[in-house]
């Protein structure tokens, strides 16, 4: 062999060498927004036999934040149990991923198996069966997921409609707690005892549950949209006092009124929209624990927005729980100061910002004139352009015009705090679409 012919045969094995290594490479991350996701390092799928034969725009079609450890569930977690979360997609796609979070977790979280699916139909945990997929993790249908991380499955080919509710299970042979989880999912999800991630009847799924745990994202391989909204709130998004299994949260609303207009002809963005609310969020306060339950704003900025798939634009609707839950009278500078710390890392990574003035309150148990009165400094600054790019005035829609202190009758839900269905409809009618449009301002 000659010198020239060696060199050639070393080249071609480090090659192969690799590309082997990163097709192979394995996606675990910290869940502090790192997310290290099952490609090659050339960007490419896995090849593996779920990989998409279509193509598209990877997107969010659903998300929820990650809000605290479940109570009750320190010591054996979720063992010996299947898991279905029930989740309304904003977009379609003809393939689709997960991520599951360990962030609450104090030891290793092992799912033996995972599987997807479309739902049968709405209030339901039976599947159609034709659309039941096996989720696999590197290659294989078992992952480990260690204690404050997260983990995104491979690409799984499955048709996924808009507006539909899609079952995505998971099942926990050994104890691990407890168990990382979203309380206020305003959806029914399922449990059953032993591995029931390929059943497509729904009927060993006898426990019902209003949480959403371990799930913390469904991306979808999209011709319908370009990129994603990330809604950045607290309970108004969460949508706490929503009809539960109805969708009728404000993005949700937001959702079908952007794909309406489009289908309608109107020169808009085609996007998907998140929801990253949690109820009782504040933009500078972190709850308890470590990790802190309910972080703040600033702390999850990162994770639940910056690092959410393909955003293009965050709408940011928070500031009352800052002014209601202090004990002494908050700091309207120091809020500011906090949305527009967020605004300047959205900026950053070239993401618009439209931003929320916040809601009356007068009635709810909090209330106090010199709490509305910082609610009124806030506005001004929000209203004056001085935060955002961008402005919902939220504010203006849903208060009384004859006591704009509080929130009109018929779009409360009756703690004078929280909006009604059509409020939150309202809410949705209020955002200006036109707002999407654009990026990030240039930096002077």
């Amino acid at each position: 062999m000659t010198r020239g012919r060696g060199y050639a045969l070393l080249a071609a094995i480090v090659a192969a060498v690799v590309a082997l290594s990163a097709a192979i490479y394995v996606g675990v991350a910290t869940d502090d927004g790192t997310q290290t996701r099952n490609t090659r390092a050339d960007g490419r799928l896995p090849n593996n036999s779920a990989a998409p034969a279509s193509t598209g725009t990877w997107v969010g079609t659903w998300s929820t934040s990650p809000a605290g450890a479940e109570p009750g569930t320190e010591t054996t977690g979720m063992a010996d149990r299947s898991v279905r979360n029930v989740v309304h997609t904003s977009v379609g796609g003809t393939s689709a991923r997960v991520t599951l979070s360990n962030l609450y977790g104090q030891s290793p979280l092992s799912i033996t198996q995972a599987s997807i699916a479309v739902a049968a139909g709405s209030g339901t945990p039976a599947a159609l069966s034709d659309t039941l997929r096996q989720l696999t993790f590197n290659g294989g249908p078992t992952v480990v997921i260690p204690p404050g991380r997260q983990v995104m499955s491979d690409v799984v080919r499955v048709v996924i409609p808009h507006d539909a509710d899609i079952l995505i299970t998971t099942y926990t042979p050994t104890s691990s707690g407890p168990v990382t989880y979203h309380p206020h999912a305003r959806q029914t999800s399922y449990v059953a005892r032993g591995n029931q991630a390929q059943d497509t009847t729904g009927t060993p799924y006898t426990e019902q549950s209003t949480y959403w745990r371990y799930l913390t994202a469904l991306d979808v391989l999209s011709n319908e949209s370009d990129g994603t909204v990330v809604v950045l709130g607290d309970s108004l998004t969460d949508g706490i006092t929503s009809t539960a299994g109805a969708n009728n949260r404000w993005t949700d609303v937001l959702s079908e009124r952007l794909r309406a207009e489009i289908a309608a002809g109107r020169d808009l963005p085609r996007y998907s929209v998140v929801n990253q609310g949690i109820s009782g969020n504040r933009v500078l306060t972190d709850g308890l624990g470590r990790p802190a339950d309910n972080p703040s704003g600033l702390n999850r900025f990162g994770r639940d927005v910056l690092e959410r798939t393909n955003a293009k634009v965050v709408v940011i609707d928070l500031g009352v729980n800052d002014i209601l839950r202090n004990p002494r009278l908050a700091d309207p500078n120091a809020i500011l100061d906090g949305l527009r710390t967020m605004v300047g890392q959205a900026h950053a990574r070239g993401l618009k910002v439209v931003g929320a003035t916040l809601m009356p309150f007068y009635g709810h148990r909090g209330y106090t004139d010199p709490r509305e009165s910082v609610r009124q400094q806030i506005n001004a600054e929000i209203r004056a352009g001085r935060v955002f790019d961008a402005v919902a005035d939220f504010d203006k829609a849903l208060r009384d015009p004859y006591d704009p202190r509080r929130l009109r009758a018929d779009y409360d839900s009756g703690d004078h705090l929280h909006p009604s269905d059509k409020g939150y409809a309202r809410m949705a009618e209020e955002f200006d679409l036109e707002s999407l449009k654009g990026s990030a301002p240039a930096e002077l």
